[in-house]
Order: structure tokens, then C-alpha cells, then sequence
């Protein structure tokens, strides 16, 4: 038997308007070319499955029966072919995503339970590092993309802002700055500071701005992540400039974190090869991360 899925669909749509012509113009087949199909169909299957009036077509017993079981398979062949394209179009494949400290444990959990629920085929992986080493992972391509601390520039990598988060002073409780709202970064000045390295992306940016505000501090010890910064800040050594990304502190520590004013920011951005496109499962990712409401 060689019934065509055409002809099915066809005869679908006849029995829908109950008319060659309008069936025909609803689906852009001439009135001639519809009555050859059903013909054929007939033909193939040895019944008639229409009576031809000079207003309508009338269903046959047989072709009612055929109407009710073509229109079910065809209704689970429709959404079992979307199920295969959704998969092989955007939703199935590995994706792997390189993100600062502070960005993959704030923002990222949500990005990777986001994509369990959204995309079951997509199995994401992610990578916490320091920025100067998720920068090289995207530049080699060992990851799909990135998503780093800007404002951020480098060649041959495109990069796509998606938030602002701006800094603060952690500090023990008891230090006489944690009395204050908030505290000015000329406050800063001869202060012992705990603070993460040169290797976060936050570090270009905190300097810059001490510098900018005249501020001659030391720094004691670089770091990181912010996790053995709080410690050494709650043991005395000294306090710390952090991003609010850096946050929630330790429960139970005797810290307390205050603004930093004027406020300072930075940027949470994504970043990817710009000669390289991302496959449909990391371009369903990255518009995950790009959706980000700021954290709370």
C-alpha cells in the first residue's frame, strides 16, 4: 500500500471545510490538485471515501473512520516530530561554561538547575576559576563561553554585559568603621587590607579606584577566594574590599559588610570566541545566563 503523508493531510483538510476548493485554498493546492489526491487516496485503499455534491463533500462511513484514527496519528507524529527537532535543533548536546568565583556561586547554581528543568538533553558543565584563566578556556575553546567581571575588552572575543554589582567593605563587627551606614573609600586610607589577587577580575578595578581616591592602604595578603578572605578579616588581619557578588557573609562570623561610597561598579559579563558560533544547546544556555534577574 503506498498511501502518501500529502495525501493524508489532504484528506484531513477536505473532511475539515468539507469542499475541494476551499480546502484547496487553505492549503495552497489548486481545487483540481486536491480532487487528484483524494482520488489517488481512494484508489490506493479500494474505497470511497467521499460523495461529491454539487455544494459539498459529504463523508462516507468509511472515510469518517478514517478521519478519527488519521486525525490521532496524525496529532502524535506532529508532536513527535517538534519533540525531535526541539532536540536536535537547540535542546540536546554538552555545554561547557567557565565562570569567575564570585559569579559561579552566586549566579550560576540558578543558571544550571534552570537548564536541568528547561533543557533535560543539555548536560551543562561548569567551571569555577579565577578570571585570567577563564579568559584563556574561552580563547582556546575549552569552554563554550564565559562569564567574567568587566568592564571587560580583549581581542578576538565578544563580550555582552548583563548586570552591575558594586563594592563593599567587610570588616568585624567590632572594628570602629562598622558603626558607620556607610563608609568612604578615603577611610580606606592607612588600613590593613585582606584582598583577592590580581587573578579576579575584581582587583584591576578596586585599585584602580583607590588610586583614583588618593588612598595609600596596605595590603597584607591577596587571595583567591573570598571564602579564606573572611576568615583572615574575622581573625584581625585586616579588612576587605569585595564585590556584593562576594556575599552572603558566613553564618555566625562577627562580620558585617558596609557600602562603599561613591559607589563603584563593575559589570557581570558573558563572553564568547568571536570567530566561533555557539551550538543551539550554549546559545540556549547563554540566553539562560543573559536573563539573570540581579541578585537580591
Amino acid at each position: 500500500m503506498n498511501v502518501t503523508l500529502r495525501q493524508l493531510r489532504i484528506f484531513i483538510e477536505v473532511a475539515r471545510v468539507k469542499s475541494f476548493s476551499r480546502a484547496g485554498a487553505e492549503i495552497g493546492l489548486s481545487q483540481s490538485a486536491v480532487s487528484r489526491s483524494i482520488l489517488e487516496l481512494e484508489t490506493e485503499l479500494g474505497l470511497r471515501l467521499v460523495d461529491r455534491g454539487r455544494r459539498e463533500v459529504v463523508l462516507t462511513d468509511a472515510g469518517a473512520n478514517l478521519v478519527a484514527s488519521v486525525t490521532r496519528l496524525l496529532a502524535e507524529l506532529d508532536d513527535a516530530l517538534f519533540e525531535i527537532r526541539e532536540i536536535g535543533e537547540q535542546r540536546r548536546g554538552r555545554v561547557m561554561v567557565a565562570a569567575s568565583p564570585t559569579i559561579a556561586c552566586r549566579l550560576m547554581p540558578q543558571v544550571v538547575a534552570a537548564c536541568g528543568q528547561q533543557f533535560p538533553f543539555v548536560t551543562l558543565t561548569l567551571r569555577d576559576d579565577v578570571q585570567s584563566d577563564v579568559v584563556r578556556q574561552v580563547k582556546s575553546g575549552e569552554v563554550d563561553f564565559g562569564v567574567v567581571v568587566g568592564p571587560f575588552a580583549a581581542d578576538g572575543l565578544l563580550s555582552m554585559p548583563i548586570m552591575s554589582d558594586s563594592f563593599c567593605l567587610v570588616l568585624r563587627v567590632d572594628h570602629p568603621l562598622a558603626a558607620r551606614a556607610e563608609i568612604a573609600w578615603g577611610d580606606l586610607a592607612g588600613q590593613r587590607l585582606v584582598m583577592l589577587g590580581h587573578a579576579s577580575g575584581s582587583r584591576p578595578i578596586i585599585d584602580a579606584v583607590l588610586a583614583a581616591h588618593g588612598v595609600n592602604a596596605e595590603v597584607v595578603q591577596e587571595l583567591g577566594h573570598s571564602a579564606t578572605v573572611f576568615a583572615l578579616v574575622e581573625a584581625g588581619v585586616g579588612l576587605s574590599v569585595l564585590p556584593w557578588l562576594a556575599l552572603p557573609l558566613p553564618a555566625g562570623a562577627a562580620l558585617v559588610a558596609r557600602p562603599l561610597v561613591p559607589r563603584a561598579e563593575r559589570t557581570v559579563e558573558l563572553v564568547r570566541r568571536q570567530d566561533r558560533s555557539l551550538s543551539p544547546a550554549a546559545q540556549a544556555v547563554w540566553s539562560l545566563v543573559s536573563q539573570l534577574p540581579p541578585p537580591s
